[in-house]
């Protein structure tokens, strides 16, 4: 039976081992980590059809893989699916000053019946590139001087419930009900003044967050030499993302049937997705499971990785098989969908959307 022992903020109690506050391949580079996986992709390339995933999300550029954008994949969700999206609308970040755009982007939250705060984010980040919740005006304006020009952003109303999830879902388009491939708790690291240390010690003291001090240091320069009130909590991270320093935990176990079928639902009012995760944040994990209680912050088509893998307890060889599974079950999809006529994504759009996002990757505001 599914253990719903929950903390005061919703979420089950996150617990570390000093001795392993980190795994051993966490923060490997890309390139070492993903290698095996690619090899893998590779063969299911020459069993299944080259580009065959791309397939996956037929109604989704390149099915999610790389480049999509946020608000067109939000865009296609009709009747019911709308409800449980947190409403958001975008604007393309012209060339004129920040006070104009500004002016540009409160226009289009009055129109969306928006007020502050907001979380902006890139159209085409990923992985919390770019991520900020602004508060105010003067938020927006700062948000949007370092936002490039010609490039769109999503502004989504701020749900205020602490619990954050990701949760996968395939289903195939010959199948009737899905099937939940991965369930993803987010922690958001916090440090605890003591009256005596400044926040650079806080951080470089914490069995965790000192190891990866370099994640947190230059998104609170402004008070690493402040001397943090005994008693108070400083968060170190706003986005949910592992490469921006949230901590991951596996919960297969909040994989419930009552939550499958709920995004089942959703799903069949989102046309051509087949392959999905749901970046969602709920009043808690328990509500979540009965599928009931939480608010879709994003959908990522094949591209959005099972990432229960970052839980730091997890092995590397099981890290490899879960993605490689889930890689194939793109493939078998995407085989699918293509069999009934979905086409491809060509080669050279693949590599254009590619070096884009490696272009914009250094080009938005930095995650807060």
């Amino acid at each position: 039976m599914t253990d719903l022992t929950m903390s005061s903020c919703g979420m089950p109690p996150l617990s570390l081992d000093p001795a392993r506050p980190l795994s051993h391949f966490e923060f490997w580079p890309g390139e070492a980590f993903y290698a095996p996986i690619a090899l893998y992709a590779l063969w299911l390339g020459f069993r299944y059809g080259f580009r065959s995933s791309t397939c996956a999300n037929p109604t989704i550029e390149a099915g999610g893989l790389v480049g999509e954008s946020k608000s067109a994949v939000l865009s296609l969700a009709t009747g019911d699916a709308c409800d449980w999206i947190a409403p958001w609308t975008s604007i393309v970040r012209g060339t004129g000053d920040s006070a104009t755009e500004a002016d540009r982007a409160e226009a289009a939250l009055r129109a969306a019946n928006l007020p502050y705060p907001v979380v902006a984010k890139p159209d085409l980040g990923c992985r919390g590139m770019g991520v900020r919740p602004i508060a105010s005006r003067d938020e927006l304006l700062a948000y949007l001087d370092s936002f490039p020009h010609g490039q769109r952003l999503v502004l989504q109303t701020l749900i205020d419930w602490e619990p954050e999830a990701s949760v996968l879902w395939a289903r195939g388009p010959n199948d009737l009900q899905g099937r939940i491939l991965s369930l993803t708790l987010k922690y958001f690291p916090r440090v605890t003044g003591d009256g005596m240390r400044t926040l650079r010690q806080l951080i470089e003291a914490d069995p965790r967050a000192g190891k990866v001090a370099h994640l947190y240091l230059a998104r609170h320069a402004a008070r690493l030499d402040e001397v943090i009130a005994a008693g108070e909590q400083v968060r170190l991270v706003f986005s949910g993302s592992h490469s921006k320093g949230a901590i991951f935990r596996n919960g297969k176990h909040f994989a419930t049937e009552a939550l499958a079928r709920r995004l089942d639902a959703i799903a069949n009012d989102v046309p051509g997705l087949h392959v999905a995760r749901f970046d969602v944040r709920c009043a808690s994990i328990a509500q979540l499971a009965m599928g009931e209680g939480f608010r879709i912050v994003e959908i990522n088509g094949v591209g959005g990785e099972a990432i229960h893998v970052w839980d730091s307890r997890t092995r590397l060889l099981t890290a490899w098989r879960d993605l490689c599974a889930q890689t194939r079950t793109s493939y078998v999809i995407g085989a699918a969908n293509r069999a009934r006529g979905a086409k491809p994504l060509s080669w050279s759009r693949l590599y254009f959307l590619w070096r884009r996002h490696l272009r914009l990757k250094t080009a938005f505001p930095t995650t807060a």
